[in-house]
């Protein structure tokens, strides 16, 4: 099998069709925050064997309080170990519901890189752009703290992930030198926030883009209408409804990575054999 690549943008990244998000990792319990380390070591680095280069992951991840640090980032860190950092691009993410001053941002980033055990960022994105942060996130310096973070190697490329009006949309892109912007986008959500037309502004200005949700957080194979099912049954039988979505997503040519949040080993083989495919 083979992974086949796009490039991001007009960064000059190559990431594969595939993303992995690591937002839904296996559990070892009840609790969001006990991830099944072993499991999910073996989940991504099987990933990473097939060809998956672009491994995403946020400072929240896997934690009960999105105001305090999940186990996801530690837990990929441990998961490239061995050689597997140098053969991906790490993503990660500031939370910018939490940033109360410019010097917090550096101090997060820190602690990112070290719980990631890394040196550097492949991509750092703003996290959940929206109404409510974006104002105060740019008043604080947002965008110059990008601008440092790149110049001194931290991170290599500046992004952000959008959850907003379109018109918002419009503005963020046009305000930075961004490389690339994340955006949830499926067959449900082709006029939802960004959208469309915002996957296709993007990647007009020469910005990559990112997929997530491209399941709908599984809304699309667990809670599709019965009349819908039956249609996309007749239609391919052979196609699972997670493959349905995932399909449409990478029929986008300007889509350069579908982000899969997935939590189980057979969830990753069949999104390797239809992104792969």
């Amino acid at each position: 099998m083979t992974m086949p690549r796009r490039i991001l943008g007009n960064s000059g990244l190559e990431v594969s069709q595939l993303g992995f998000g690591c937002m839904r990792l296996p559990l070892a319990g009840e609790n969001p925050a006990e991830i099944d380390v072993p499991k999910a070591t073996a989940m991504i680095r099987r990933a990473i064997d097939a060809g998956v280069n672009y491994i995403d992951t946020a400072y929240p991840y896997h934690s009960d309080d999105h105001a305090r640090p999940g186990r996801s980032e530690p837990v990929v860190g441990r998961a490239l170990a061995d050689g597997y950092r140098e053969r991906v691009l790490v993503a990660t993410k500031l939370p910018l519901w939490i940033v109360e001053t410019r010097a917090d941002m550096d101090r997060i980033l820190d602690d990112q890189l070290r719980r990631l055990d890394t040196p550097y960022l492949d991509v750092y994105l703003a996290h959940n752009v929206n109404d409510g942060v974006w104002p105060k996130a740019r008043e604080l310096g947002l965008l110059s703290f990008f601008t440092a973070a790149l110049k001194d190697g931290r991170i290599r490329h500046a992004a952000f992930s959008f959850h907003d009006r379109y018109g918002l949309f419009e503005e963020v892109l046009a305000c930075y030198d961004w490389s690339m912007a994340q955006i949830q986008y499926n067959y449900l959500d082709v006029d939802h926030q960004a959208g469309l037309r915002g996957l296709r502004l993007a990647a007009g200005r020469g910005v990559g883009v990112v997929v997530m949700e491209p399941l709908r957080g599984g809304f699309l194979v667990n809670n599709l209408s019965e009349p819908a099912r039956r249609i996309l049954n007749e239609a391919r039988p052979a196609w699972s409804l997670a493959e349905w979505a995932l399909r449409w997503v990478l029929d986008h040519p300007e889509a350069a990575t579908a982000l899969s949040g997935m939590s189980t080993m057979e969830q990753v083989e069949e999104n390797l054999r239809v992104a792969g495919g």
